[in-house]
């Protein structure tokens, strides 16, 4: 089946897909959103743990035009947020199309417009294709499209279950039992503690990558508003110095802990290369007090545990793989350079938005939502002037 697009193809209904699809529809311009999970935003409502918050205060996370509701906490909860962009979809108009996994994207330079083909994902689609065509393609399917899962020597051996964090959703499955948690990011820390609240034992692989904690608030106001501030004022080297020694200061000395802060600081390395600080929200005091075990890299697994890169060992009855994700654009998205082979614009922050021939990403500036409504609003202006343009000549 061919499907004409009088308007832009959205690929991915999550924040990203939802906030350019309304920012389109509030300048009078039509689109498709598709998308190959059944829902809005399925790495939040089926791939994302039960105690989940939004990082940053909601002020930061809010979608174009719509702020959260007044009675929503500064740090609104994972069903919070979902009801949230659900709502902002419904007040919006925006209808996406579910159950549509695209395979392949490409621009027919012939006829000036992309092809999309899409097959249906549900039970009983049987693998039914549709092509989208239309003038525009706006690639909106996020920086964590895809898990992560590392490659370890022994994995067949071990005899317990190994699951991905998306899998995870409470430590009461684990209660009692010693689990290993592969990642010390946001997730990995989270899941620990989450695993100390359903009495687990957790043990917290820092594999070779270093990574910044910072606390979540400082003297009572978010650490991310106290960044934003500095940087109105000073340059991002020296706010980062700032954050490091307001760390040390909140948090102690993290390496006897057994983790190490990078040479790059906090906000550089968010910037360049997606490396999003670690805000503690109550696991430094768990691994302080014994609780979760910090250990490093793994060398090989075996069937009752790991044997680590120092030599040691440690049981483990279950493995949770907090590695994260990665984006997918390069699978599907053919005959454009656009995007590296990581999945990233070619063109840094704040200009890898636009492409050639109609081609447009939104979501990919490693800067969180508040990246997602920039380009959202800048995609949207852009097509909305060539969408003027043309429906003002016909």
């Amino acid at each position: 089946m061919v499907v004409w697009v009088n308007g832009p193809i959205v690929v991915g209904a999550g924040p990203a897909g939802l906030s350019v699809a309304a920012c389109l529809r509030a300048r009078g311009v039509p689109s498709v959103v598709l998308d190959r999970a059944d829902c809005v935003a399925s790495l939040w409502q089926r791939r994302a743990y039960d105690r989940l918050r939004l990082h940053l205060p909601r002020h930061f996370c809010e979608l174009p035009g719509m702020p959260f509701p007044d009675h929503y906490p500064e740090y609104p909860t994972k069903s919070q947020f979902v009801d949230y962009l659900e709502a902002y979809a419904a007040r919006a108009g925006v209808e996406p199309r579910f159950n549509q996994a695209v395979t392949s994207a490409r621009y027919d330079a012939a006829a000036g417009l992309w092809r999309v083909r899409a097959e249906d994902a549900s039970a009983g689609g049987a693998g039914t294709a549709t092509e989208y065509i239309g003038r525009w393609l706006v690639v909106a399917t996020g920086e964590n499209a895809e898990r992560v899962v590392p490659d370890f020597d022994g994995a067949d051996e071990f005899a317990g279950p190994v699951s991905h964090v998306s899998e995870y959703k409470c430590g009461e499955a684990y209660r009692g039992k010693r689990v290993l948690v592969v990642g010390c990011g946001n997730s990995g820390m989270e899941v620990c503690l989450d695993l100390c609240d359903h009495n687990a034992l957790p043990a917290m692989v820092v594999r070779d990558s270093k990574v910044h904690v910072l606390p979540r608030e400082m003297f009572g106001v978010a650490t991310f508003y106290i960044a934003a501030f500095l940087l109105r004022f000073l340059p991002l080297w020296l706010v980062d110095m700032i954050l490091v020694v307001l760390a040390r200061l909140f948090l102690g000395n993290l390496e006897k802990l057994g983790i190490h802060r990078p040479s790059g600081g906090p906000l550089e390395l968010k910037n360049t290369r997606g490396r999003t600080p670690v805000l503690d929200i109550g696991a430094l005091a768990r691994i302080r007090s014994g609780d979760i075990e910090v250990v490093p890299g793994i060398k090989r697994f075996f069937r009752g545990g790991a044997e680590l890169v120092d030599g040691r060992r440690v049981a483990a009855d279950a493995v949770i793989l907090a590695t994260g994700y990665h984006s997918n654009v390069p699978q599907w998205l053919k005959g454009s350079d656009f995007f590296t082979q990581e999945g990233y614009p070619r063109v840094p922050f704040p200009d890898g938005w636009k492409g050639e021939s109609g081609l447009y990403s939104v979501g990919f500036t490693r800067r969180g939502l508040s990246g997602v409504s920039s380009d959202a609003v800048k995609v949207a202006q852009d097509i909305a002037m060539e969408w003027d343009q043309q429906t003002s000549t016909l």
